[in-house]
């Protein structure tokens, strides 16, 4: 080993093989009298997603609007297991009747059960805002991420196909869009809700991926010969897919609200489909005589809208590294 020469202010001294990592990690423990704050002092420093997990299960707000969901999406796969009742089921003779035994909500217009029919309307609205979430985060990222990795003209279309989108009103388009594709079925809301959902993830993947793709262990593996799909699937998705879930979270318990705008509207969902937006329209006209007609399937509706946004800001604030 050559001497060094104590006169060279470039001079620096190397620790023998196998010592730089222990006086690294003595340096560590001994700093200000103890461990560094938030460093692990033994086993494997944990990942951004194991990191935000350890997060999100000490967050209260992750915790509570996460049972929520879980109660939602165990009575929209199977509501007879708190409501035993036929939702399409009425009797006129009671028709507006109040509370009763048995009937916890009362009756509508119809005289069908409010409670069975607000148990019964959470799978149609979540299974809309689930699939329509999936589709546009599916698309929007697939597309946004291609155009910020390859730029160019492709970029560039996608940017001016975007704004396009961006400038029709959603529920003017939707009204239009709706009123064409007739049938009142979940599947032409849910494919509305991709046309217009998929520009802004698209945005956000665009940028995520072209933040990654300038970072040295992207370049590295392109010197080391390294193709775009391996580049793309191995190196830029696992570290650009943060924020485009953190916005598909948000945005679900939007696309919920805004199939029962549309459903409210007319041009959504239709009988004899069960639904929050469909009961909420026809409890509207008649809010002054029976207002818990409106109130439940409402409540039930903010409830849920309110639960997926409470779980998207926990999610943003355990992936964002500004906030640590």
């Amino acid at each position: 080993m050559p001497e060094l020469d104590p006169s060279d202010p470039d001079a620096a001294v190397v620790p023998a093989d196998g010592a730089a990592s222990s006086l690294a990690t003595s340096d560590a423990a001994t700093l200000e009298g103890g461990p560094l704050p938030g460093v692990p002092t033994s086993g494997k420093a944990r990942s951004l997603w194991s990191d935000a997990w350890h997060d999100l299960r000490r967050n209260p707000v992750f915790v509570v609007s996460a049972l929520i969901i879980l109660f939602l999406v165990l009575i929209a796969l199977w509501p007879g297991l708190i409501a035993s009742g036929n939702p399409l089921q009425c009797d006129l003779a009671k028709a507006q009747e109040g509370s009763q035994p048995g009937h916890p909500f009362g009756f509508d217009t119809q005289g069908c059960d409010v409670y069975t029919r607000t148990v019964h309307g959470a799978r149609a609205s979540i299974t809309v805002g689930i699939c329509a979430t999936a589709g546009a985060a599916l698309l929007g990222s697939v597309l946004g991420g291609l155009a910020g990795f390859f730029g160019g003209w492709w970029d560039a279309l996608l940017s001016r196909i975007a704004d396009v989108f961006f400038g029709i009103p959603i529920i003017l388009g939707g009204l239009v869009f709706l009123s064409v594709v007739t049938g009142g079925s979940l599947w032409p809301v849910v494919g509305f809700i991709v046309l217009l959902g998929w520009p802004q993830i698209s945005r956000i993947a665009r940028g995520s991926v072209v933040t990654a793709r300038q970072h040295d262990y992207v370049q590295a593996a392109r010197a080391l010969g390294a193709g775009n799909t391996r580049l793309l699937l191995r190196h830029i998705a696992p570290n650009a897919v943060a924020p485009v879930i953190v916005v598909a979270t948000i945005a679900l318990g939007t696309y919920i609200a805004l199939e029962a705008t549309l459903s409210f509207l007319g041009v959504g969902l239709k009988p004899p489909t069960v639904s929050w937006g469909i009961d909420i329209s026809n409890a509207s006209t008649q809010i002054r005589n029976a207002p818990h007609m409106l109130l439940w399937p409402a409540g039930a509706l903010s409830i849920t809208v309110l639960a997926f946004i409470m779980l998207g800001d926990a999610v943003r604030d355990a992936l964002d590294p500004k906030l640590r």
